[in-house]
């Protein structure tokens, strides 16, 4: 059973990506946002159900705050659900012991499934909602992945020291080593 601090700690990282999705810079074709950060962050200290919780949870109030729900509410989630556990999965396989070349190749990977996946969200969503044209979804894919990448690196540059931190703070060094 997780522990109250662990608990606290996951509603603070979905606080925190809501918040993030919902400033998000919007111009246009692109929209840049930070909430796969605390996503990425959950996984890495607490696992794959604590990041898919994140995700999901995080994503979820984000969109309704920001877009209410529509059919297509959850494909929107998917991706940073998806994001959360396998930063997870891959966390919890090496005992939550990730060198920062790890954490930034983890982290650019899961950036770029992120992009992938929202790209066949927008094919779906604007089909459904007919508004689809090939400029429309793909004509900024290449911007977009431009984005994508500058977003991971910053990510990955400063996650290893947020997780050194928050597991010192959170007491989680226990059987496992720093970031290094």
């Amino acid at each position: 059973m997780k522990n109250t601090r662990q608990m606290a700690m996951d509603a603070l990282l979905v606080a925190l990506c809501a918040v993030l999705g919902y400033i998000s810079l919007d111009m246009g074709f692109i929209k840049v946002t930070f909430e796969s950060l605390p996503i990425l962050l959950g996984g890495l200290l607490f696992g794959p159900m604590d990041g898919f919780i994140i995700g999901t949870l995080g994503t979820l109030i984000y969109q309704v705050l920001r877009y209410g729900v529509t059919a297509t509410t959850v494909l929107w989630m998917l991706p940073y659900m998806i994001c959360g556990g396998i930063v997870g999965i891959y966390a919890k396989s090496h005992n939550f012991r990730l060198r920062r070349k790890q954490i930034m190749f983890l982290v650019i990977a899961n950036e770029l499934l992120i992009t992938a996946l929202n790209t066949g969200v927008i094919f779906i969503d604007s089909k459904i909602y007919g508004y689809y044209s090939v400029a429309y979804v793909f004509g900024s894919l290449a911007l977009r992945l431009v984005v994508c990448v500058i977003k991971a690196v910053a990510f990955g540059v400063v996650l290893p020291g947020i997780v050194k931190a928050v597991r010192h703070s959170l007491g989680l060094w226990k059987g496992t080593e720093e970031v290094s």
